[in-house]
């Protein structure tokens, strides 16, 4: 059991590695929607100015991305011009930070009622389906098929490279033009 001293410092650290998660999805989701095809035409299912929102319960970190058309997404960051669609949230930092460090799936994290979902379900499916082939693309083999729920066959050690690749590419070129705005 962790000490009296160490648990604020435990918190902060979970939230700052949430905080850090959630922009780095965030431009990777957008990223995807870029690069990837199959994510794009699930994306394009998505009605047009879709805004989706990942977030801690109640006032914690957040992610932001919009649906743009043609299946692209567009990462705001934590503030939305405009009521949410869609809200997929963790009832808490600890929560947050199991899913998110790859030692809880999003699936047992839902069944075991750690998150909730605000707003049409059909649509947290597809967001899921999108959040599931990004960690396939991004995530090492072994970490992503204990991530997501089901790895997918079809993707080969060099297909995953390729994508994986593209996709952190236009993350750092994302977070290079943030950092220069």
């Amino acid at each position: 059991m962790l000490s009296k001293r160490m648990q604020p410092l435990t918190s902060q650290a979970r939230r700052s590695y949430v905080e850090l998660m959630f922009q780095v999805m965030g431009r990777a989701l957008q990223a995807i929607s870029e690069v990837d095809e199959v994510a794009r035409d699930e994306i394009k299912r998505l009605p047009d100015g879709f805004l989706f929102e990942m977030q801690v319960m109640p006032a914690g970190p957040k992610l932001i991305v919009e649906h743009t058309g043609d299946g692209r997404l567009r990462f705001l960051g934590d503030e939305a011009p405009r009521p949410i669609d869609l809200s997929i949230q963790f009832k808490h930092i600890a929560h947050a930070f199991l899913v998110l460090s790859f030692q809880e799936k999003t699936s047992v994290a839902f069944a075991n009622d750690r998150m909730l979902v605000d707003g049409d379900v059909s649509l947290a499916i597809r967001m899921t389906r999108v959040l599931n082939r990004l960690e396939a693309f991004i995530l090492p083999k072994l970490v992503a098929e204990r991530a997501v729920k089901e790895y997918p066959d079809h993707i080969n050690f060099p297909n995953k490279l390729i994508s994986a690749a593209r996709i952190y590419l236009r993350v750092a070129t994302n977070l290079v033009e943030t950092a220069r705005a």
